[in-house]
């Protein structure tokens, strides 16, 4: 199987992309740990999982929760090859409608919640294992309404590049994926309506240039290959967009 052996971590690996993360590892024969913060998204990995990963309640805006992963990890685990960290909330507002909790909001999980689960985890991480942090599409250029997100993934690919630094010593490559438009139950925005929704949708469809959503499992296989079979790169980003950040001009 084509990770047996392995041990992996996925944070946010509860629902969406990082949930099809988990399944192909768990698939291909890895041990897996995956976390979330919502109780029904982590009793219902649970069963999509099954006996062979952990599913672990912890949230990543919390600092005695990340603290408390580390020993959990080390734990059910001990030693791990690859660490995802897929947490992400957006608020989409208008720049002069954000408020200090909204801001605090995203940039806990985002940015400071993703820093210290590296930093927490990575003394776990054997030497020659690998990290992949989930950004966005909208982590270059501005769009309407995602000023303070857009920040936060800008600023969670640079820190993935200085982790990639800081662990080259050990061997351990730290790589980006950068989806943009995908499938999941949320659209990766919080608090929107069945009908925002499906408006968001439509709008992903639109502007996307291959003119529809990704799936969690084509994130999922970037991940993967990332993780696994990019053995040497570090320090990269992967766009996961359908053309979309790149600007190629979707045929008329």
């Amino acid at each position: 199987m084509r990770y047996e052996g392995t041990n992996a971590v996925v944070i946010g690996g509860t629902h969406g992309m990082g949930l099809a993360t988990a399944k192909m590892l768990v698939e291909g024969g890895a041990k897996v740990l995956v976390t979330g913060r919502n109780g029904k998204n982590v009793e219902d990995a649970r069963r999509e999982l099954g006996t062979e990963a952990h599913v672990v309640r912890s949230d990543a805006s919390d600092m005695s929760d990340i603290a408390l992963l580390a020993a959990v990890v080390g734990q059910k685990l001990g030693r791990i090859d690859f660490l995802h960290v897929n947490v992400g909330v957006a608020e989409l507002e208008p720049f002069e409608q954000v408020t200090e909790a909204s801001y605090d909001r995203q940039f806990n999980v985002n940015t400071k919640g993703a820093f210290f689960t590296v930093q927490r985890l990575s003394p776990l991480i054997r030497d020659g294992g690998s990290i992949v942090m989930t950004s966005s599409v909208a982590d270059e250029g501005g769009e309407a309404g995602m000023s303070v997100y857009s920040a936060t993934k800008a600023a969670l690919v640079s820190f993935a590049s200085g982790f990639a630094v800081e662990l080259l010593g050990r061997g351990i490559r730290v790589n980006v994926v950068s989806p943009g438009f995908i499938k999941t139950p949320t659209k990766g925005v919080a608090g929107l309506s069945a009908e925002e929704r499906e408006a968001f949708e439509k709008i992903g469809n639109e502007v996307t240039p291959m003119k529809r959503h990704g799936t969690p499992e084509e994130v999922a296989r970037a991940v993967l290959f990332l993780a696994f079979e990019a053995t040497f790169t570090t320090g990269a980003k992967l766009a996961v967009d359908g053309g979309l950040g790149q600007k190629i001009a979707a045929p008329q």
